[in-house]
């Protein structure tokens, strides 16, 4: 009877014992499935929702990878699902280099915009440098905006800023050539030409300023 009862006891522990391995193998397989199906369903998403989302995108794609990766202890055929981890992963990372490189794209062109908002007025220049709206009429308050703005801002400016500033500031003297075709006066032409010796020295001296502490920066 004691034997018979040992017999069952060692059955009864054998029994739970493969059956709480089962339960991890499971677990374990699932941790790997969940992984991969998700990088392959952020695959699928709209690239303007994943942007929008990317934070919390990205905080779940953690949490997945390392519960997939730590499931391969748990699994016997784990070079099959090593293989199916590492081309999730590929994947991701392919996914994620696309993303953040036009994530960034995105923020410079953003960046670029409230600049000439800010030098120009609010939707006046957009990626096609019109300047057809300057006049002889209001020339001279653009180019007095722009002036101040930059004076105003010079310390805040990054040399990427100031690129583009003198960009505008290129295309703005290239529609006075226009304007002053057109009747602009010589009093305005006069004021004009003060405010542009007046930006000479703002420009050179403060992106090289920023050139300067970009290439610290860099060494740092």
């Amino acid at each position: 009877m004691k034997k018979r009862n040992l017999f069952l006891g060692l059955a009864l522990v054998s029994l739970v014992f493969t059956s709480c391995k089962d339960e991890k193998v499971t677990a374990a397989e699932k941790s790997v499935d969940t992984y991969v199906v998700y990088v392959d369903s952020v695959g699928n998403i709209e690239a303007a929702e994943v942007k929008a989302n990317w934070q919390a995108i990205d905080e779940a794609y953690q949490i997945k990878v390392i519960e997939a990766d730590m499931a391969l202890e748990n699994l016997k055929e784990r070079e099959a699902a090593q293989a199916r981890i590492d081309a999730s992963k590929a994947k991701y990372a392919a996914l994620q280099a696309q993303i953040e490189a036009d994530m960034q794209a995105e923020a410079m062109a953003n960046s670029k915009q409230l600049l000439r908002n800010a030098l120009f007025g609010e939707g006046k220049i957009g990626d096609d440098m019109n300047f057809a709206w300057v006049n002889k009429d209001n020339i001279l308050l653009v180019y007095e905006q722009f002036v101040n703005t930059a004076l105003d801002n010079r310390d805040s400016y990054s040399r990427e800023d100031w690129d583009e500033i003198k960009l505008m500031y290129e295309a703005l003297d290239s529609r006075k050539n226009t304007v002053e075709n057109e009747g602009l006066t010589s009093a305005d032409n006069r004021k004009i030409a003060g405010l542009k010796l007046k930006f000479a020295p703002i420009y050179t001296i403060n992106r090289m300023g920023a050139k300067t502490e970009e290439m610290q920066e860099a060494k740092e």
